[in-house]
């Protein structure tokens, strides 16, 4: 009995081992793949580490990560050991209440802490950048320290330092003698603890950043919105830091054992977690240094601020910008257009933003947008007309094109006929043939966009009772089709043919068609959205002279071309869009990658404020009757 017992606990160890393991063991060989998909391996290569140790992104937020994960966990373990030693001292009334007040950020939701954070830099007008998460960093490890150290503390006899005294230690003497050594388990925990905390930590550093500084998880977090393996080969690279970390600090001291006394041995003890960290903030200032200064450049020494959609630069733009202007650029990401009004509306100064048409209207209705100069601009001349003169910014005296597109269908041929498609349109998605086998958008405007062409209506409606009719349709839609509700992840699932059709931009079909050959796009005739991501320089821009001048790199056939490319959608550069759609081009025979502009009934967003707020609501209700269907 007891036997089968020891069996059946060790095979439960094991299935949690592999459970725990098996997606780190997945990334790790996946960093080595080939090809860009994130669940087909195409082929041994090192391509992904290559591309992570020519980002300077990547570099730099791996710095920020380690850096302040050690300052953090230093100072936050000073801190919480001296406070917790005090508080030992202090009486029982006064270590009570502090102990509930040091627990409660240990039960407070993280989401709520991140806020108080930013609210607290907001109100004192302090920068958030790399000191702002710096500072949030160790106040939150030090509850941590000192939840580690205190029941080491406890255990101890109290009368240990006055004895210290009694036989002639000084009081410093006395702490760092006597009750230190005794309470290092709990301070080396402790540490361990907080710079687990801080490397991992996401939500406050994502709230408290700001000048484009960034950690891993940040970084992560704006990589994982479109396919990126390099995704992998950073994560890979952090775990092996970490492994090779806690190897040191779990080998070393047994190696030393053979060589020295025991006492010898405890002092050392307490080294090794320094000597691992710094040996990890050699090796990351090693990766990171940049060799190299320019001369003679126009904007030499200058920096430019940009807030832009998440894995949505050309690789090299960025690097060539750099080096052909002698400028800096700073680059924040968002990940929707309320995100980046946000900020904007608060007063966070950029140089640069690359909003949708909608926001780009009501930004430039509550003034918050500069005219453009056109005496610094000569990229005009460049760009496709489909994009020049859109009704939310009808002369671009505000904006210059960026990317641009449709919404449409992308189906799989071999489950999808296009017969269906023509018949019905976006009513496909009610047809129940494909039932449990659709992707929906999670996109309150991109869905109701669906539903309100299906049924005929204009999606620029403010016709409540239409809008209430595309809500029922949706409804349906969940309630009948048991449809899936994503966002970015659609791309790598559609081009690995986990299902037989979704909504989804043009520019994320293009990449799909050339990953997968199966898969087709398809434009109801009933219409749909014709949209553009544009650049604009906000009121408040510290750089408009050098903002003009990246709008005009942007722009040129270079540019346009790496951005294009890149990240697979459609370039407003004519020249580039012919290349690429051409004869020989990366996309050539991919109809995703070439919008669609002859169909009357194709409409560009229009903002209305009280019914984005009615449809934001309605399209909670989708979700959650969703979520109920299923």
């Amino acid at each position: 009995m007891k036997k089968g017992k020891r069996t059946f606990g060790k095979v439960l160890m094991g299935l949690m081992i592999i459970f725990f393991y098996l997606p780190i063991v997945y990334m790790i060989i996946f960093s080595f793949n080939e090809g860009k998909s994130l669940t087909n391996f195409t082929g041994f290569s090192l391509r992904w580490y290559l591309h992570m140790l020519e980002s300077r992104d990547m570099m730099e937020a791996l710095y920020t990560t380690f850096s302040v994960a050690l300052l953090a966990t230093f100072i936050s373990t000073v801190v919480g050991t001296i406070a917790a030693i005090g508080l030992s001292k202090s009486k029982k009334i006064v270590r009570d209440v502090m102990e509930q007040v040091n627990n409660l950020p240990l039960m407070n939701p993280e989401i709520v802490t991140a806020i108080g954070f930013m609210l607290l830099f907001i109100t004192f007008k302090v920068e958030k950048g790399y000191v702002t998460m710096l500072l949030a960093h160790i106040a939150f490890c030090i509850p941590y320290v000192m939840l580690s150290v205190m029941p080491k503390i406890r255990s101890l006899d109290p009368n240990l330092a006055n004895a210290a005294m009694d036989l002639g230690a000084t009081p410093w003497q006395a702490l760092t003698k006597v009750i230190v050594p005794q309470i290092t388990p709990g301070i080396v925990s402790g540490a361990l603890i907080a710079f687990t905390m801080s490397v991992d930590d996401f939500i406050i550093s994502y709230f408290v950043t700001g000048s484009g500084v960034k950690n891993l998880s940040i970084m992560v977090y704006t990589m994982s919105k479109r396919v990126n393996p390099s995704i992998n080969a950073i994560s890979t690279l952090v775990v092996l830091i970490i492994t090779l970390v806690l190897v040191l600090i779990n080998v070393a001291p047994m190696l030393l054992a053979k060589r020295a006394k025991k006492s010898e041995i405890s002092k050392r003890r307490i080294f090794v977690p320094a000597a691992a960290a710094a040996a990890v903030v050699v090796l990351i200032l090693c990766i990171v240094k940049m060799s190299g200064t320019s001369s003679g450049l126009p904007y030499e020494g200058e920096t430019l601020y940009v807030y832009n959609w998440g894995e949505y630069t050309g690789e090299n733009l960025i690097p060539d910008f750099e080096a052909a202007t002698g400028a800096t650029v700073v680059m924040e990401n968002f990940d929707s257009n309320e995100q980046m009004y946000i900020k904007v509306a608060n007063g966070e100064a950029y140089d640069i933003l690359v909003p949708s048409d909608y926001m780009i209207q009501r930004m430039i209705d509550e003034d918050l947008l500069q005219k453009l100069d056109y005496s610094r601009l000569d990229c005009m001349e460049n760009l496709t007309e489909s994009v020049i003169g859109l009704p939310y910014d009808p002369g671009n005296e505000y904006s210059v094109p960026y990317f641009w597109g449709n919404v449409g269908i992308v189906y799989d041929k071999t489950k999808v006929s296009q017969k269906d498609l023509e018949q019905e349109g976006f009513r496909v998605f009610l047809d129940e043939k494909y039932k449990g086998d659709i992707y929906l958008y999670d996109s309150e405007r991109d869905s109701f966009m669906m539903a309100l062409k299906s049924l005929g209506y204009s999606m620029n409606t403010e016709n409540e009772e239409e809008i209430q009719q595309a809500y029922e349709w949706l409804i349906q839609c969940v309630e009948t089709m048991e449809p899936e509700i994503v966002t970015d992840e659609i791309i790598d699932n559609m081009a690995q043919g986990r299902k037989a059709l979704g909504l989804i931009y043009s520019g994320d079909a293009t990449y799909i068609m050339s990953e997968n050959e199966n898969m087709g796009f398809y434009l109801p005739n009933e219409g749909t959205n014709l949209w553009s991501d544009a650049m604009v320089i906000p009121a408040n821009a510290k750089n408009p002279e050098l903002a003009h001048a990246f709008i005009n790199f942007v722009s040129s056939y270079e540019g346009a071309y790496d951005n294009s490319s890149y990240v697979g959608y459609t370039s407003a550069n004519q020249e580039v869009m012919e290349d690429l759609s051409g004869e020989g081009g990366e996309y050539e025979g991919i109809n995703a990658y070439l919008p669609r502009t002859d169909n009357d009934k194709d409409e560009v967003f229009v903002y209305n404020e009280d019914t984005r707020k009615l449809i934001s609501n309605l399209w909670s209700k989708v979700k959650i009757a969703a979520s109920n269907a299923k």
